[in-house]
């Protein structure tokens, strides 16, 4: 669905439950029993499937591909000090 979708009201129901609409399931093709992930944004609720969470965080840290690790460079400089110490 789109920003211009229409907006459909749901009810809260027995134990804070929500049912997502037909067709909000159909044009999201929600099937039953699939995982969603809810979180709160502001003063939404969000839902969203985890293999799309897991897609904006590789697109987020792509540009890091290739860069050298500080943990790594954090592990390598601790190990040369510790030569040093040794050696004296």
């Amino acid at each position: 669905m789109t920003e211009n979708s229409p907006m459909i009201e749901v009810q809260v129901g027995p134990q804070g439950r929500v049912v997502i609409p037909a067709p909000l399931r159909q044009a999201w093709q929600i099937k039953p029993g699939e995982t969603l992930v809810a979180h709160l944004e502001a003063d939404r609720l969000i839902l969203e499937r985890p293999s799309h969470i897991v897609q904006r965080l590789k697109d987020r840290f792509a540009g890091l591909h290739g860069q050298p690790s500080l943990a790594e460079e954090l592990i390598a400089e601790r190990r040369r000090e510790a030569q040093k110490e040794n050696a004296s």
